[in-house]
């Protein structure tokens, strides 16, 4: 008999989880440690944080779906990972040992990094549901009192897409509420260029989101380092392809959400020969740590080197449809060695993004992620906004349900299609 634990209930860990006790044999052990008992669609966030979805429409209790699936569930906090022990210590004194480990645990969120950035200082956040709700209050605000908007990403980020989500999402949003005339909007981001996207660009993301910008009258600002943050104002330094500061900027605001750059949570960072130096998990072709080989890691918290060198560093996103190729190859891997077979499933982590702008938006597909590339594709259209909501819906049943099936292969991929979901939608 094996114990698999995983680290993590979010967007990877509890699909994880699911596949796990699919995959595994009957007297295998399956256990999720969790800091959070209830899970939030991350994905929907950008919509929270203008009063369009209410956090339970977005939340799934998950303690009595992993039971139903004879899933062990802990809801309490890492404390440390002793990896050459086989033990998690928890923040409540639990030692919980395992055969194998599935780190799943997202970023931690580095705002710290620059000066009275995030929810704690002066700008928003849309990266977890409370800050979203906080934002809501922020947005409220904004449509009493208008002013100027500044949204984006600073250096370090590697998750671009739900930037340009809310800074679109927001602009409908005012203007609806018949104030964007009286708002101003600046979109800063550490991409070489609009539409880079921590993937040097996937089809024609640069003119497409360059286009709608400039359609909605939205300014902005690419290859910048915000210096520090004060209340509404925001200190930013644009870098030449040098690598030297070419401007200096002061950009006042009445509202501003910047997306923070991530590291790996403390827990499991600072182990040698299993993190980075920013805590990411070190994994190979299949998902497995080289060091501790009986150690896996999905999601946001694995180690990814950068595209390439750019005058500010951006990391790479990991996308929905790439996280649930790691889960795949994953779950199918550990089901291999606890039969003593070898690992031999490689995740194709491929990209497949919606990106909802409130009344269209802007969708791609990048097969593989990194370039170059099969399959290089975008496209917009109020189709991506149809699209968005129903992977929300479709996600959120899933894991009410317990169900492991990929969504993006099956659905988006196989069933649909992409170039007739579009059809059906604008048709």
């Amino acid at each position: 008999m094996a114990h698999v634990v995983v680290l993590g209930a979010g967007l990877g860990g509890a699909i994880m989880a699911y596949e796990l006790r699919d995959r595994l044999r009957k007297e295998d052990r399956v256990t999720v440690v969790t800091k959070d008992a209830k899970y939030h669609f991350v994905p929907s966030n950008p919509w929270i944080a203008v009063g369009w979805r209410q956090r339970g429409e977005i939340t799934v209790d998950l303690a009595p779906v992993m039971e139903k699936k004879g899933i062990g569930f802990v809801p309490v906090a890492a404390e440390r990972l002793h990896a050459a022990e086989n033990r998690i210590a928890l923040v409540d004194g639990q030692s919980l040992s395992y055969d194998y480990l599935v780190i799943a645990t997202g970023p931690e969120l580095a705002f710290d990094e620059i000066e009275c950035l995030g929810p704690e200082g002066f700008t928003q956040s849309i990266c977890h549901i409370d800050h979203a709700e906080k934002a809501a209050k922020a947005v409220e605000e904004l449509i009493r009192n208008p002013g100027p908007v500044v949204i984006g990403a600073v250096q370090g980020a590697s998750c671009f897409g739900p930037a340009y989500e809310f800074l679109f999402i927001l602009e409908t949003a005012l203007r609806r509420a018949k104030v964007r005339d009286r708002v101003p909007m600046t979109f800063v981001t550490a991409e070489p260029y609009i539409g880079h996207l921590g993937l040097d660009g996937v089809g024609d993301t640069k003119g497409l989101l360059e286009s709608e910008m400039r359609a909605k009258h939205i300014k902005w600002i690419t290859s910048a380092k915000v210096a520090r943050v004060e209340a509404g104002r925001m200190f930013v330094h644009e870098i030449g392809e040098d690598g030297a500061v070419k401007a200096e900027r002061e950009l006042p605001f009445a509202f501003s959400m910047m997306l923070p750059a991530f590291r790996g949570i403390r827990p499991v960072a600072g182990i040698e020969g299993l993190s980075n130096p920013r805590g990411f998990t070190i994994v190979d072709k299949h998902q497995q740590n080289p060091k501790y080989p009986n150690v896996f890691a999905v999601g946001v918290c694995v180690a990814i080197p950068p595209m390439g060198p750019t005058p500010v560093p951006v990391g790479v996103p990991k996308t929905g449809f790439m996280i649930e190729s790691m889960v795949t190859a994953t779950a199918h891997n550990i089901a291999n060695i606890v039969q003593g077979k070898a690992a031999d499933r490689v995740g194709t982590w491929n990209a497949v993004c919606l990106a909802d702008f409130g009344d269209g938006g802007v969708a791609f597909v990048a097969q593989p992620q990194i370039p170059p590339r099969n399959v290089n594709w975008s496209s917009s259209g109020k189709w991506v906004h149809v699209a968005k909501i129903g992977f929300e819906k479709y996600f959120i049943r899933k894991l009410r349900k317990g169900v492991s099936e990929p969504f993006y292969e099956t659905l988006a991929l196989r069933t649909l299609g992409i170039d007739k979901l579009k059809e059906t939608v604008e048709g």
